[in-house]
């Protein structure tokens, strides 16, 4: 990677600068400001999130934020309330104070001496969400947005449900992540003697935020709140969205491309959960040149080209063996003008069976019952619901899952077949209680039987006809059901063949029914696989390589203590329990800059006995610390969840050290009545 640092104009940085909102509270920003703005006043980009601008974000910040501010922009990295170096507490993903905080700080933004009234929103996941909930509340001086890894439905798209299920590997894991964060104190630098007040507020007030989402179990309002499918139309301006394959976001970019009536553009690319100039997996591109060319069009009114490009660039992924980590993906870019794609049509493939072999045909056949009793172990060898990039986060090879459900194969394709888009799997199915869950998967088989995940989804069939109102199903009743796969973009090659796959239980990303599940799949012209057929088209070769990525100079650390276990991940089957363990720890590191040193680690604990859908427990345990000098605090969290047949069980406990001393401590325990999950 290139680090560019002889930047077009000179960058300050202030390390800490205070915005006052309407009520007295006080936001913290990091800003970057290029020479003389003061004099000669420029637009300003505004990230707004919780993960603490002094010492959680400095090393990603650093990389960033200064490019910005070296190409003529005014940078704010702003900590929410409740948050790092801000006041308050901060009790909830996405709320209305929230909202109302960041319209009062774009205000605040345009009326500096060194903004000249134009102010774009960017972010990537809590960042990408509430800029695009934002530009819905229209503040004036937002001119445009950049959004990358975010949603735009909070219910279908997000940490806690997919298709209507409990999320078991993100419902309680990323709750717990901000248990720890929110308990963390803002720096006694900024603070000054108020620290330890702010600290107390923050341990007393903040909750653990996995009860507000385990009492929500459907679509309601409090999923519609800050989603902006809900009402496309209130964003009016121009949006930039981005995704990775890797990473677990981007049903959402071809649905914005498609809703909204402003101009806008599309990009997913081969990437984890991170930045495309970052990469993991490769290629990474020069995507910070390629952001300035989108805020240069929009906030200075200099024509780019930008907007006389295709309005979506994929990367095609090339088949790639199973593995459980890869440096690169191979693929190509292609381009389509709009969304839906005029490139793209559906090809159908019936799910075909004589009882002894199963398939996939081009016509439907004649209509054979299959069935298949869900394995509670079921659906821990398929990775990471979303990869941030490390090794062990991808599927492994799919042959021992696919033994585990229903599959139908299709033929080895005589010529290569690109898809892009959302395939779709139509099934006429019954099942023998009335709360069950579909799970379903397509793979790349290669001629040697390696299987590759390609696309994946769920249904909670309780959620059969809405996600809002769900009803009990009648056991042995037949019903047609459609379950969306997530989107994605590949080519399967000559002499690969397809393979679905479909299963009951899905226990790693999936809460199991509360009884073991008994699938019933009716083969012929009901049930069937859509999958979105993308034709080569001669625009494809046509298309500008992206520039080689570029970054600021990344911040110094110095290495204080290497990681004794960097995400190791294991996964046993002794005597009908399945274990699944995640174990990460980050080391020590020390900001040179500041001072500051951190440590983090982590243990996530899942059980479940074959056959007793009741006994999955999830538990997770993590420490973080901080230290600079002789102030060191420390935060101890413990999380645990299950369920039996009418209730999920929900244990959070936190413990908070001052040096050696413990100074604070609080238990949660929560029943929550489960409703037709």
């Amino acid at each position: 990677m290139t680090l560019r640092t002889n930047f077009p104009r000179s960058v300050r940085e202030i390390e800490n600068l205070w915005i006052p909102m309407p009520d007295g509270a006080r936001l913290a920003a990091r800003v970057w400001l290029p020479e003389n703005a003061e004099s000669a006043p420029i637009p300003a980009l505004f990230e707004f999130i919780p993960y603490r601008k002094s010492d959680g974000t400095t090393l990603r910040d650093s990389l960033r934020q200064p490019y910005f501010a070296g190409h003529g922009y005014a940078v704010l990295r702003v900590d929410l309330r409740g948050s790092g170096d801000s006041d308050g507490v901060l009790s909830d993903e996405y709320t209305v104070q929230e909202l109302d905080d960041a319209v009062a700080a774009i205000a605040w933004i345009a009326r500096q001496p060194w903004c000249d009234g134009n102010v774009g929103m960017m972010g990537i996941s809590w960042g990408g969400f509430n800029s695009l909930q934002v530009a819905a509340r229209r503040p004036p001086a937002l001119k445009a947005v950049l959004v990358i890894g975010f949603t735009d439905d909070r219910y279908a798209d997000d940490v806690h449900y997919m298709g209507g299920c409990v999320i078991t590997s993100q419902m309680l894991s990323w709750a717990s992540v901000m248990l720890a964060y929110n308990a963390l104190p803002p720096d006694p630098r900024w603070a000054g003697k108020r620290w330890r007040d702010m600290w107390t507020e923050r341990l007393e007030g903040s909750p653990p935020f996995v009860e507000a989402w385990l009492e929500h179990q459907t679509r309601d309002d409090y999923w519609k709140h800050g989603s902006v499918g809900e009402d496309y139309d209130a964003i009016r301006v121009p949006v930039y969205a981005v995704g990775g394959w890797a990473d677990s976001y981007n049903n959402s970019v071809p649905r914005l491309l498609a809703a909204l009536s402003v101009p806008r553009k599309g990009l997913i690319g081969p990437w984890a959960h991170t930045f495309p100039e970052m990469g993991g997996p490769e290629p990474t591109i020069g995507f910070l040149q390629d952001s300035l060319r989108w805020w240069d069009h929009w906030l200075k009114g200099i024509d780019t080209g930008i907007m006389d490009e295709p309005m979506l660039c994929c990367w095609i992924q090339e088949s790639v063996p199973p593995a459980t980590f890869y440096a690169e993906r191979p693929g190509r870019w292609v381009a389509d003008p709009s969304w839906p794609s005029p490139h793209v049509s559906e090809q159908v493939r019936y799910l075909a069976s004589n009882g002894a072999a199963s398939w996939l045909d081009e016509t439907p056949g004649a209509e054979v019952t299959l069935g298949i009793r869900g394995r509670e172990g079921h659906g821990f060898d398929v990775g990471q619901w979303g990869s941030y990039g490390s090794p062990g986060e991808w599927p492994g090879d799919q042959r021992p899952a696919d033994g585990e459900s229903l599959t139908f194969d299709g033929r080895p394709l005589d010529q290569p077949l690109d898809i892009l888009g959302y395939p779709m799997v139509d099934l006429l199915l019954s099942v023998d209680r009335p709360l069950a869950l579909v799970a379903v998967r397509l793979c790349d088989v290669a001629p040697d039987g390696a299987s590759t995940l390609v696309s994946w989804g769920l249904l909670n069939l309780t959620h059969r006809d809405s996600h809002e109102f769900p009803e009990l199903l009648v056991p042995g009743r037949r019903y047609r059901v459609t379950v969306q796969l997530n989107v994605i973009s590949y080519r399967l090659p000559a002499g690969h063949r397809w393979r679905l796959a479909v299963s009951p239980t899905y226990t790693r990303h999936a809460w199991p029914s509360p009884e073991p599940v008994t699938l019933t799949v009716y083969t012929g012209a009901q049930s069937g696989l859509r999958l979105p057929v993308r034709a080569p088209h001669p625009g494809d070769a046509a298309l500008s390589p992206f520039l080689p990525a570029e970054t600021a100079a990344p911040l110094a650390m110095e290495i204080l203590r290497t990681p004794a276990t960097r995400k190791t991940i294991h996964h046993d089957l002794i005597d009908g329990i399945t274990e699944y363990r995640i174990e990460d720890d980050t080391g020590r590191n020390r900001h040179v800059g500041s001072g500051m040193e951190v440590d983090d680690r982590l243990v996530e604990r899942y059980t479940v006995r074959d056959g007793e859908p009741l006994s999955l427990k999830v538990r997770i345990e993590r420490t973080l610390e901080m230290q600079r000098e002789a102030w060191r605090v420390r935060i101890e969290t413990d999380s645990m969840m299950t369920a039996d047949a009418t209730h999920f069980y929900l244990s959070n406990h936190l413990d908070a050290y001052e040096g050696d001393a413990r100074v604070f401590t609080k238990s949660w325990t929560k029943a929550i009545p489960r409703r037709l999950v």
